[in-house]
């Protein structure tokens, strides 16, 4: 008879629910720190907030590459949580991957195009 519990059971599956866990809350730490990085720097700045004062908040070279950072963080963040909705809400296994691949499409595309945004490619 096999135990079902403890450190000795079986585990099953693809054993990454507590990656995906700290992956999450990780990446919402750091979009909330560029979230508040990005209003200091906004706000602390001098005048009226408009086009000049955000394009001069993405100028600098290392601002660009943050934000680009942030940006992969928000799709990490966004592909497992739609593919643990996938997952849990999309019983036939057919659909789900469809679903999966068009998201990975998406995401990626919308990594692209944020690319071309930040360093007007």
């Amino acid at each position: 008879m096999s135990v079902n519990y403890g450190p000795k059971r079986i585990v099953v599956g693809a054993h990454y629910g507590i990656r995906d866990w700290l992956v999450q809350r990780a990446t919402a730490v750091l979009m909330a720190l560029f979230t508040i990085v990005l209003l200091a720097r906004v706000l602390l700045s001098s005048g009226p907030i408009g086009y000049d004062t955000w394009a001069g908040a993405f100028a600098p070279q290392w601002m660009k590459f943050l934000t680009f950072g942030v940006i992969i963080s928000l799709i990490w963040h966004a592909w497992v949580g739609v593919r643990d909705v996938w997952m849990d809400y999309v019983p036939a296994a057919g659909l789900r991957l469809v679903l999966n691949i068009f998201t990975i499409v998406w995401l990626v595309g919308c990594a692209g195009w944020a690319f071309q945004v930040l360093w007007r490619l």
